[in-house]
């Protein structure tokens, strides 16, 4: 069987005033010199700053959608009290969800399925349990 070949997509074509920024734009990058002559460490730089600021703004949601239940000091210390292994195992869930379509299914069938079990469950029991869970991982995010 032939493989298919990729087709690239055709070249974007944009008005001349955006042009003419995007050229502007260009010539002002070139005269900001970067961080370090080695490439690699700007490559290092570059990564480590996108991802500091990504996990600041996700706290920030977090911190902002946990506040609608919760007061916002205990919505801190939710965050905060998350352990080195909830960030991981939550980290390596995403990645598996955005990398394929099974991976997406498989991640979004869990989830429905433990959703499911919880509203199965008589709800008090689930609520008990949930709140106990918060009030740890609340305790473990006060300085």
């Amino acid at each position: 069987m032939a493989r298919k070949s990729k087709t690239s997509t055709p070249p974007v074509t944009v008005s001349a005033p955006v042009a003419k920024a995007q050229q502007v734009a260009g010539k002002a990058l070139d005269k900001v010199p970067a961080p370090s002559p080695n490439p690699m460490t700007n490559l290092i730089l570059t990564d480590l700053v996108l991802r500091g600021g990504g996990q600041i703004m996700r706290q920030a949601v977090e911190r902002t959608l946990l506040g609608a239940k919760f007061s916002p000091g205990k919505a801190a210390n939710i965050v905060k009290g998350r352990s080195m292994s909830q960030t991981l195992i939550s980290t390596a869930i995403a990645r598996v969800a955005m990398r394929s379509v099974p991976g997406a299914i498989l991640v979004g069938g869990a989830l429905l399925a433990k959703t499911l079990y919880d509203r199965a469950r008589s709800p008090h029991e689930a609520k008990i349990e949930g709140d106990k869970a918060i009030a740890v991982q609340a305790r473990k995010g006060k300085p």
